[in-house]
């Protein structure tokens, strides 16, 4: 039997203050449950499921789904469209990672993650699943297609940045597919993409994150500026020395794993 790929349809009206736009394009939608990589055991968490479009093909398929929807409108919809789903009225970005695992029996590096994300608030939900990485083996998210580009970016090109480089360092991420503004209602003005994110394997880094951090959002916060010049006031504070060859650099030339070692260099 062939595929359904008639559009999901909803009488829900999206909020433009929570960044609404419900997929309704079932061949997108099959291709997103697929990058899952999951077997129906595995414990999936489904980031703003908002009218279930992609939640009711995840609940046919896996038996530990919890759905976290900040949109109570939604939750009722959800709720009547799919009456056994374990629904909460949550905000994402406050999400307990650990106790989400605990409460699905998940091993470290066992969640998967699923969903599409709102754009305005596309980095701080990114941030917080690395954050949350020990807890997370996959992630197959919806972006703004500029920002899935960031994450994929090569040094040495523009859309190399601070994205770029945290992604790389704590995640294996790989741009999977385009989605374009008619699979959703109502159509944003900007292409979309889904994203994997994979978490398992990768290795963690002798480093102080928070350092780290330090490091790359200064130099990136004046990227036109050589090295020596946007981290001078960091520098002064550091009990280490920019390394001589880097000095001249700008942000964009150095490697994910140069980062490491120029912050190591800083501070021990």
């Amino acid at each position: 039997m062939l595929p359904d790929l008639r559009p999901v349809t909803s009488d829900l009206q999206p909020k433009k203050s929570l960044g609404q736009h419900f997929l309704h394009d079932r061949h997108a939608i099959a291709r997103i449950v697929a990058a899952l990589e999951a077997e129906p055991d595995d414990p999936v968490v489904e980031i703003g499921p908002g009218t279930g479009a992609l939640t009711k093909p995840l609940a046919k398929r896996f038996a530990r789904l919890i759905a976290l929807e900040v949109d109570q409108r939604a939750i009722e919809v959800l709720q009547a469209e799919v009456p056994d789903l374990d629904v909460r009225h949550a905000d994402v970005l406050d999400a307990d990672w650990g106790a989400l695992a605990a409460e699905l029996n998940a091993d470290e590096h066992d969640l998967t993650v699923v969903g599409n994300l709102p754009y305005y608030i596309t980095s701080p939900i990114l941030f917080a699943l690395l954050g949350a990485r020990r807890h997370l083996r996959r992630a197959v998210v919806m972006m703004q297609k500029e920002v899935a580009e960031r994450l994929v970016a090569e040094p040495r090109t523009k859309a190399y940045g601070i994205l770029s480089v945290q992604l790389q360092l704590w995640a294996r991420p790989s741009y999977l597919f385009t989605v374009e503004p008619g699979a959703f209602s109502p159509p944003p003005k900007v292409d979309s993409a889904i994203v994997a994110l994979d978490f398992a394997g990768v290795d963690e880094l002798d480093v102080d994150e928070n350092r780290l951090r330090t490091v790359v959002r200064t130099a990136f916060g004046q990227r036109r500026k050589m090295l020596r010049s946007s981290l001078k006031a960091l520098a002064k504070q550091a009990p280490g020395a920019i390394p001589e060859a880097m000095q001249t650099l700008r942000p964009e030339a150095l490697a994910p794993l140069e980062f490491v070692m120029l912050t190591r260099a800083l501070f021990g």
